[in-house]
């Protein structure tokens, strides 16, 4: 009887074991939407480079930046390498950085950060405009009146002295850039800034340009500048004026 009774609780009992056609299925399913989906990706001309969108230009051409990135048309935008369109597109002189990215379903985009004038150089007779890393910009055949003059030794392009010269600039007012005729920086430790006005800055060292302006601003203004007037701020909290 107890043999009887438990066959029975066992014939009436639900199975708990899963339907082998529903996992094959469910599998098949799986592998099926795969297979579409890397062929969309890859093999289909569905998601392909269509256009290079190319942001940020000024003095640098589409033409340049997409040449220079090249990937060809009809390339399956999942199979385009970013990071080597990136550095393509900074090999090129005039532009700093670029970010490379994709535009789906059929646009890759290229974002460009140009470099930009700082400082002018005296080449011959001429004027050379250069960004921080002494980077050739353009030439001019006058002094440009928009950009300080800078005075180095050696090469300009990576030059230090250049990137000193630059972080005053990039650190300095507006209203102070405007007064600057030359930055002397043939000697890094100590570095002297002409005004327009006749007067000089001893600016030591090119850190702290945004505490040093501050300082010049107000040691201008209780002590108007003049001709021979000489400001040492090359330690702020100690700064003079002769």
């Amino acid at each position: 009887m107890g043999a009887d009774r438990t066959r029975a609780r066992n014939e009436a009992a639900p199975r708990g074991g899963s339907d082998p056609w529903k996992v094959a299925f469910a599998v098949l399913l799986v592998v099926s939407l795969v297979c579409v989906v890397t062929w969309v990706l890859l093999g289909s001309r569905l998601l392909v480079v269509r256009d290079v969108a190319v942001t940020g230009l000024d003095r640098v051409s589409r033409e340049e930046v997409v040449a220079a990135v090249a990937v060809d048309t009809g390339t399956p935008l999942i199979r385009v390498d970013l990071d080597r369109g990136r550095e393509r597109a900074e090999s090129l002189d005039l532009v700093e950085s670029a970010r490379v990215t994709r535009g789906w379903p059929a646009t890759l985009e290229v974002e460009v950060v140009e470099r930009r004038p700082l400082l002018a150089v005296r080449v011959g007779e001429e004027y050379r405009l250069v960004d921080g890393d002494g980077v050739r910009i353009e030439d001019s055949p006058t002094r440009p009146g928009t950009h300080p003059l800078v005075r180095v030794t050696g090469e300009i392009e990576g030059n230090d002295a250049v990137r000193a010269a630059a972080d005053i600039v990039e650190g300095a007012p507006d209203s102070l850039i405007a007064q600057i005729q030359l930055i002397d920086a043939t000697d890094t430790e100590q570095i002297t800034v002409e005004l327009g006005n006749g007067s000089l800055v001893e600016w030591g060292r090119a850190q702290g340009a945004e505490d040093k302006s501050e300082v010049l601003r107000v040691l201008m203004r209780e002590h108007p500048p003049e001709e021979g007037r000489v400001y040492d701020v090359g330690t702020p909290d100690l700064a003079i004026v002769r």
